[in-house]
Order: C-alpha cells, then structure tokens, then sequence
C-alpha cells in the first residue's frame, strides 16, 4: 500500500504559478504510476496530469497542456505539478493518487487510480 500526502495549494492571482508536491510512504513508490486530478464544486473529478512510474509517459488534459508539468524523484517518494499561468478555470481541489496500471510502465486509465491523498485546494482570483 501507500499513503499520500498533497501540499502547496494556496490562493493565487490568475497568471500566477504553484508548485504541489505529493509525498508517498512505502517502499514500492517507483513501481507506481502517479495522477493529479482536481474537482471544483458542482463538477466531476477529472485527471489533470499523469506519469509513469519512470517519468518517461506523461498525460496532461488539454486544458491544462503547455502550463502544467509534472514530474517525480523516486528517491524522494514524491511526485510534482508544477503549475504556471494559472486561470480562475483551475480553481480546485488538487488530489495526487497512484495506481499500478494493467499496462506496465503505463500511465493507467483515470478508474485505475486506487491510493487518493486528502486534497488541496488551489484558488485562483481574477
């Protein structure tokens, strides 16, 4: 198993940049893919971002492509979203999960995501 823990959410002006981390225990971090899903009131959970357990696949949803990077350091047991020119649109909660996906070395689908941490909310003021 492996517990999650987000950090780095905050108030931001649009145009503004965050950084949230993810910090996993256990000794099998490497072996998972990691996502970044956010959920705004009164809309459905969606993948963000994702990346393979050796950084070599990523998926970013179209909205937020060309903005936001993730990344990982193994050694660290943390995964990272880097977050630029951010819009009032990316208000919400910022959730980091992992899965080991069907496919191996994938990035796995979105139902695939079985470990969640509790969240950090992101808001960005117009």
């Amino acid at each position: 198993q492996v517990q999650l823990v987000e950090s780095g959410g905050g108030l931001v002006q649009a145009g503004g940049s965050l950084r949230l981390s993810c910090a996993a225990s256990g000794r099998t971090f490497s072996s998972y893919a990691m996502g970044w899903f956010r959920q705004a009131p009164g809309k459905e959970r969606e993948l963000v971002s994702a990346i393979s357990w050796s950084g070599g696949s990523t998926y970013y949803a179209d909205s937020v492509k060309g903005r936001f990077t993730i990344s990982r350091d193994n050694a660290k047991n943390t995964v990272y979203l880097q977050m630029n020119s951010l819009k009032p649109e990316d208000t919400a909660v910022y959730y980091c999960a992992a899965t080991r996906p069907v496919v191996a070395g994938g990035i796995g689908s979105s139902d695939e995501y079985d470990y969640w941490g509790q969240g950090t909310q992101v808001t960005v003021s117009s």
